[in-house]
């Protein structure tokens, strides 16, 4: 109801305001630069007082309607062609004017952190990019995060629209942004970009509950999750007071000088090298805080200097201390350590740095392959080489697995809101469900990793469901495959990396559906890489086939057949109209044959056609055929003509 005063929810994603119009004064004129689908009913929809008369004009047309006893109200124009821009006048106790409105192309953009990925995060490698961009008609907007187990949300909590224009183009998801730069030269046509993503999260919560009709143990948990009292008793117990009260103090902090502190005198420190894990040099199965601290010289160029620090990534928070001032901070491990040093810090000869390191699990420290120096744009020095370390502060073990769903007591379940069921549909989602969409860009794998088994299963219900409250069955869903991640590994091996890729392979058995093959975009030390560019074009070329109806090879080589014959196996592909190549020149790598038992090994491959042979003189009756079967392949080369990678795959 909104105090009785109109609230046109079309949406936050048309205005942002966090309180809504009882809120704003009369007229309201509001600037919103958002982009509407085209060739699609378009419909407004608000709440307002019980019977309140509603007016909305838009492009010279009218239309008029009442609130219902609950407050809500909607009104319908036609479809409308690509153009603009145009304005939408509403009325009703209060009046509100939307400009800069456009007709063109909406996709909505999920997933979790490769998808949230800010073209900021990315500016060294896409700088030139985000000084160069002028694209006034492509338009993001950043769903806010939020969760709701109790049902679909009705409402966002904020957000606005960004337009493509130099500096307004850092907050775009890379991935969307280089999709629709492509789609925009190639057709201009207006792109709207609709970015519901969260890092580190499951496609479970983005599932809605109609997509789990299929999964009763899934819907008994959503019903569960809709009792807030069982909720909070669940989500209180991962940190409880008692638990923090265990917790050790970490000593660079509490004795009689700070050891980020100028004057402190370390002793007893032992050395350590930057980069690298403490894990791998002397310090074992510690979690924990360490502190790091080596006296930099630098030259007379930077005395009293703004300067830039890289300090690569740092596993899994940090603080960074220059001559006893806190420079910058990071709290968890994946963002890439950029901090800015203010001017007055440094000074010519001796500088004191500090690192304070907190890890939580698995191995602590600094990132191999990374850059870690200090600049200004003057001169640059190296941070790399032997520190001094100690440690401040040691936790005790925990069982971080414990936390999760414990299916033999579900008492014990413990609750993180943003990985439950349905929780990040219901409130990124569900709000505007009645706005119409030109199809989904979906990049998201990472947190279902460690269970591949499960996936092939969660897609279906992911694209059904979402199709279902679309109520379009052939809403078009493109999909990016895991790019290649972790250490390279020179025998053969089992992968869940693998087998998850696998699963998004068979996914396209859905109809409406393509998928990016990205298994040459990755890096070995970033689950985020900086490749965003290439992921968002291939994600626009197979748009170009699947939705706009163009006749390209829009996908790298996919597994389609097998033959065995004369202690060979052959290999058939589809998506390879020009032939088959390598990028390298070499003959196809990576591939691995076994028998009967499964025992894989290394194979010998060569392509004849759009066909690949497979042998090995190891293996006289080959029965199974892998190819970049593992988390980072160390030479998937086989691509096909178009330039475009083949997708790991087994044969059945």
């Amino acid at each position: 109801m909104k105090n009785g005063k109109t609230f046109a929810t079309f949406i936050l994603l048309v205005f942002s305001v966090t309180a809504g119009i009882s809120q704003i004064t009369l007229p309201e004129i509001i600037r919103d630069s958002m982009v509407i689908q085209r060739n699609a009913k378009i419909t407004i929809w608000g709440w307002a007082s019980t019977g309140e008369r509603i007016t909305a004009t838009f492009n010279g047309m009218q239309r008029k309607t009442s609130a219902d006893s609950e407050g809500n109200w909607s009104l319908e124009f036609p479809k409308m062609k690509a153009g603009g821009p145009y304005t939408l006048a509403i009325s009703g106790k209060n009046d509100i004017r939307l400009e800069d409105i456009l007709i063109g192309d909406v996709w909505l953009c999920s997933g979790q952190s490769n998808m949230v990925h800010q073209m900021d995060i990315h500016d060294v490698t896409y700088a030139k990019d985000i000084v160069n961009a002028d694209y006034p008609e492509i338009r993001h907007f950043k769903v806010p995060r939020k969760t709701d187990l109790q049902g679909p949300s009705k409402d966002l909590d904020g957000g606005s629209w960004k337009v493509a224009v130099s500096e307004e183009v850092r907050p775009f998801s890379a991935v969307a942004y280089f999709f629709a730069r492509k789609l925009y030269k190639k057709y201009g046509v207006p792109i709207g970009l609709i970015n519901a993503s969260v890092g580190g999260t499951p496609i479970e919560a983005w599932i809605n509950e109609q997509g789990y009709q299929e999964f009763p143990d899934v819907l008994k948990i959503i019903e569960e999750n809709k009792d807030t009292a069982f909720v909070n008793s669940h989500s209180r117990k991962r940190f409880s007071g008692e638990q923090k009260a265990q917790q050790p103090k970490d000593k660079g902090l509490i004795g009689e000088k700070p050891w980020y502190d100028v004057d402190f005198t370390p002793e007893n420190w032992r050395r350590i090298n930057i980069p690298g894990y403490w894990e791998d040099q002397g310090a074992r199965d510690l979690n924990g805080v360490v502190w790091y601290r080596k006296e930099i010289v630098l030259p007379q160029s930077m005395d009293n200097e703004e300067a830039t620090v890289f300090l690569g990534r740092i596993v899994d928070a940090d603080e960074l201390y220059i001559n006893g001032e806190k420079v910058g901070n990071t709290t968890y491990q994946y963002p890439q350590r950029r901090y800015d040093v203010p001017a007055n810090i440094l000074k010519a000869g001796k500088n004191t740095f500090v690192i304070r390191v907190t890890n939580n699990f698995g191995k602590g420290g600094f990132v191999p392959d990374k850059p870690y120096y200090i600049f200004t744009d003057k001169d640059t020095v190296d941070l790399k080489g032997y520190w001094q370390y100690k440690v401040g502060e040691v936790y005790p073990p925990v069982d971080f697995f414990s936390f999760s769903q414990n299916d033999d007591k579900p008492e014990e379940r413990t609750i993180n809101p943003q990985n439950e069921p349905t929780a990040l549909y219901n409130g990124m989602v569900a709000p505007y469900i009645q706005l119409p969409i030109k199809g989904v860009l979906w990049y998201q794998g990472e947190s279902n990793a460690g269970r591949p088994e499960e996936y092939l299963d969660l897609m279906h219900a992911l694209m059904n469901g979402w199709r279902g409250i679309y109520n379009d069955p052939e809403l078009p869903f493109i999909y990016a495959q895991l790019p290649n991640f972790g250490d390279v590994t020179y025998s053969p091996t089992e992968s869940n990396w693998a087998e998850l890729r696998e699963a998004q392979l068979k996914a396209l058995g859905d109809p409406n559906t393509a998928m990016t093959v990205n298994i040459d975009l990755g890096e070995w030390n970033d689950i985020h890489p900086d490749n965003k560019k290439d992921v968002g074009e291939r994600m626009a070329l197979a748009a170009q086939n699947l939705v706009y109806g163009e006749d390209i090879v829009y996908s790298g080589p996919l597994y389609q057949s097998s033959q065995i014959k004369d202690g060979k196996i052959v290999i058939s592909f589809s998506h390879v109209r020009g032939g088959l190549m390598t990028n390298d020149g070499g003959a196809p790598d990576t591939f691995e044959i076994a028998g009967e038992d499964k025992n894989f090994v290394w194979a010998q491959a060569k392509i004849e056609g759009d066909k690949v042979i497979v042998w090995s003189d190891e293996i006289p009756n080959p029965k199974y055929v892998r190819y970049a079967w593992a988390d980072n392949p160390d030479n998937p080369n086989l691509y096909n003509k178009e330039g475009l990678p083949a997708s790991p795959f087994r044969t059945e």
